[in-house]
């Protein structure tokens, strides 16, 4: 694997963490390919997630994904194009379109599932159960102080 820090150059810890998240990503094409799962890139794959509990209006799953709406109307075009989401009427608002996982998209989130629980495998090796145990509540602590602090502002 190459190096992808150079003595010069210290990372904060945010992008620390984002070249984490990154480096599982050629896995994760890996498991999709594996799985026959194609047209799909890791981050288009993150828009699944919070569809898991139903669907939601694009605006709606824009605020939960925290990007615009824009962004999400060209993420779902191209899940929606490989069968990944599908666009159904809303029963309250004949206007409006409700975005939900097809099969093939819980498929997806299936082997999203798999690859994360092996990431934090190889994680908990290489830290040993208390540092990663120690990792999973310090980044929690994180979180809930981020969300704190946006409701705050």
């Amino acid at each position: 694997m190459r190096r992808l820090l150079n003595a010069e150059w210290e990372p904060t810890v945010p992008a620390l963490m984002q070249l984490v998240a990154a480096a599982g990503a050629p896995r994760l094409r890996a498991a999709f390919a594996a799985a026959g799962l194609d047209g799909i890139r890791p981050a288009q794959a993150i828009g699944l997630v919070p569809l898991a509990s139903g669907g939601l209006h694009a605006s709606d799953l824009a605020e939960r994904l925290g990007v615009s709406r824009q962004a999400v109307a060209q993420a779902v075009t191209a899940l929606e194009r490989h069968d990944y989401v599908t666009r159904v009427a809303d029963p309250g608002d004949a206007r409006a379109r409700i975005i939900e996982l097809t099969h093939r998209g819980r498929q997806a989130l299936r082997v999203m599932r798999t690859n994360a629980l092996a990431l934090e495998e190889r994680w908990e090796k290489t830290l040993g159960p208390r540092r990663f145990g120690e990792l999973r509540k310090t980044l929690q602590l994180l979180l809930e102080a981020e969300v704190a602090a946006q409701t705050d502002e």
